[in-house]
């Protein structure tokens, strides 16, 4: 018969949920700044700015030193590891900038997809080895929570399940070497929107996905209240020729969690998933609406859907600055309303909050 030997004692589990709790707060979400190097080249590229450490630093400090009316709306920033060691101008640790806004700090520890063997293109995720050593490193510079994205595909063939249960295994291995160094494990088990699928397809997916996450997170005794899940909304697929009304993909994306997530989860915080910045903040309202019982918080760990706008207002010119921070306040504003099912759009859109932020086969 199966038995656990405990690895986490009480204070360690009350530690734990304390930082999952504080996240998903009402009304607060996540800003994913934690683009590597190669993407930032990638959105610097479309603004005519050359990706080089400072420019990244400057930008990210741009973000981070927003003013105070991000407070009540952000909870937390995912670093990566480069950012994570970063200073401002002034010479304060970006970790100790987010933390004196009593923010939580968290860092990307994946190491990116690599092809998955006897599979159709698919993949898994690299990064386990060291990964112990590396949370407690990160524990040491002040990260709290942590986020591993593995990603899957639609297609007549796949997500096949050898790619389900690697990608879950593999989730399951991270979250509970994060737990074992008081870190908070975000579980991002990511199915692209590439691909002409419709919603009930995506829904179909999404369940045997996080279902098999789910078996995997119990299989390795993961202490499911010290955990976060970051998973795509349930849309149809971008070149799908039927698009579905917001109301339709909040129940699709409510009644798949609530077959699959348990109510010990404290939140989940979804990814935008090259929805624009306008489209992302009004699916997460209506799953705010939705009249079917969610036992989790709802919120949002968006990265291009807080900051394309932001990012197109800045330009890459100092004299900009101010125009970032606004664009990427009002949409922290709206995001927060969102999640809490009061967001009610009012005219005033950003530089591209209503652009596309689909990317084939998107990779950071």
């Amino acid at each position: 018969m199966t038995h656990a030997h405990p690895f986490l004692n009480a204070e360690q589990k009350k530690q734990l949920s304390g930082i999952a709790k504080r996240i998903v707060f009402a009304g607060k979400g996540i800003l994913a700044a934690d683009e590597s190097t190669g993407s930032m080249a990638k959105r610097f590229s479309g603004i005519g700015t050359e990706n080089t450490e400072e420019n990244r630093r400057l930008y990210r400090q741009l973000l981070f030193t927003a003013d105070e009316r991000v407070n009540s709306c952000i909870s937390g920033i995912i670093f990566f590891h480069e950012t994570l060691y970063q200073k401002t101008d002034s010479g304060k640790p970006f970790p100790q900038l987010i933390k004196d806004k009593v923010m939580v700090v968290g860092i990307k520890v994946d190491k990116g997809v690599v092809p998955l063997a006897g599979t159709n293109g698919e993949t898994t995720t690299q990064g386990l080895d060291g990964l112990y050593e590396r949370c407690a490193q990160y524990k040491k510079d002040g990260a709290d929570f942590a986020k591993w994205r593995c990603v899957l595909k639609i297609t007549e063939n796949t997500p096949s399940e050898l790619a389900i249960m690697e990608n879950a295994n593999v989730l399951a291995r991270y979250a509970s070497i994060c737990q074992m160094h008081g870190i908070v494990p975000i579980v991002e088990p990511e199915i692209l929107p590439d691909g002409d699928h419709d919603l009930e397809r995506c829904q179909y997916v999404t369940e045997k996905v996080l279902a098999a996450v789910y078996k995997a997170l119990s299989d390795h005794h993961v202490y499911l209240e010290g955990t976060l899940l970051k998973p795509n909304m349930v849309t149809a697929g971008h070149s799908c020729p039927k698009k579905n009304s917001a109301e339709e993909i909040a129940m699709a994306t409510v009644t798949a969690l609530r077959r699959t997530v348990p109510p010990a989860v404290p939140g989940v915080t979804f990814l935008s998933g090259g929805q624009s910045e306008e489209e992302a903040t009004i699916n997460l309202n209506a799953m705010n609406q939705c009249r079917l019982h969610r036992p989790w918080a709802l919120t949002f760990s968006f990265g291009r859907a807080l900051q394309a706008s932001a990012l197109k207002a800045w330009g890459g010119k100092a004299e900009n600055g101010k125009a970032c921070q606004e664009e990427y306040i009002k949409r922290a504003m709206n995001n927060s309303l969102a999640a809490q099912g009061k967001y009610q759009p009012s005219g005033d859109k950003g530089a591209a909050a209503q652009e596309s932020l689909f990317v084939s086969d998107h990779a950071y």
